[in-house]
């Protein structure tokens, strides 16, 4: 019971920032099309019929019944692969991000707090991941370990988790001088005791924040992955082979280009709004 107040509080905080609510409601439309998709996609997503080919959207000359976003140069209805596409979206986003921050917040965690030589091992090789630019490794790295969802997880993974590590050892270096680490260690608890219930907790509303930036730029990873073609087969939908095929007939058919575009921009920028607005809502020091 006495933790009820506690959780009413926190619901009223998140429900009164906006960047929250309207993030948190498009994120959760989109996993209600995932997970749902076969049911709420009018047609096949890889049903072609060449005689349908580059129809128009809907409320424009040429269209037809039940293809409301066109189709594409396959006679595919754009709609249905753009649902389908946020299957494979939402999957690299949650476990790419979960598995990266998991990584660089226990490494963090561990150069921070107990520094010397595992700070100094950490950092350097954080120094070194780092000097490579992102997005030329995460190819390289795909061309190396095979195309495929789990390859494209693993890339976003071996890249990214030093953003985690980064954030999470200045801000353990930063709670550690305060003065509610030094009456944890005078009441006799010990380092790994301060480090979990007292250090982490603190640091969680900027790691919350960064798990859901780090969701919006696993999106852009496998969309730029799919559009050079390392993702998965070809064969199943993907925002990103939606939008190289869409480059080809822009020309003559901008729908199959704009609709997946649309929908990264919207999600991308959906992440971002709701970790901005959970680090706001969910920091007392921001809410001053």
């Amino acid at each position: 019971m006495p933790a009820l107040p506690h959780w009413r509080r926190l619901c009223s905080e998140l429900l009164g920032e906006p960047r929250v609510i309207w993030g948190g409601a498009f994120i959760l439309f989109l996993i209600v099309l995932a997970l749902f998709a076969p049911w709420i996609a009018p047609k096949d997503p890889l049903e072609q019929d060449l005689m349908l080919s580059t129809l128009p959207p809907a409320g424009y000359s040429g269209a037809e019944p039940g293809y409301y976003l066109g189709t594409d140069d396959l006679g595919r209805d754009v709609l249905s692969r753009l649902i389908y596409g946020s299957r494979v979206a939402l999957t690299v986003a949650f476990i790419a991000a979960g598995l990266a921050a998991l990584v660089g917040t226990i490494l963090g965690l561990v150069a921070g707090w107990y520094g010397g030589w595992a700070d100094r091992i950490i950092s350097r090789l954080v120094d070194i991941w780092m000097a490579f630019p992102p997005v030329l490794l995460s190819v390289l790295l795909v061309a190396v370990l095979g195309s495929g969802l789990h390859s494209v997880i693993a890339a976003i993974v071996i890249i990214d988790w030093t953003r985690f590590c980064r954030v999470v050892r200045a801000e353990t270096i930063a709670q550690a001088s305060l003065d509610y680490v030094t009456a944890a260690r005078t009441i006799g608890f010990s380092r790994f005791q301060i480090l979990r219930n007292e250090i982490l907790p603190n640091i969680a509303p900027v790691l919350v924040a960064l798990v859901s930036l780090e969701m919006g730029i696993a999106v852009i990873v496998e969309a730029i992955l799919s559009f050079v073609g390392l993702s998965i087969s070809s064969d199943t939908p993907t925002w990103g082979g939606m939008i190289a095929q869409g480059r080809q007939t822009i020309h003559h058919s901008w729908w199959v280009l704009v609709a997946p575009l649309a929908m990264l921009f919207l999600t991308v920028l959906a992440f971002n709004q709701l970790g901005s607005g959970l680090r706001r809502a969910l920091d007392p020091v921001m809410r001053r």
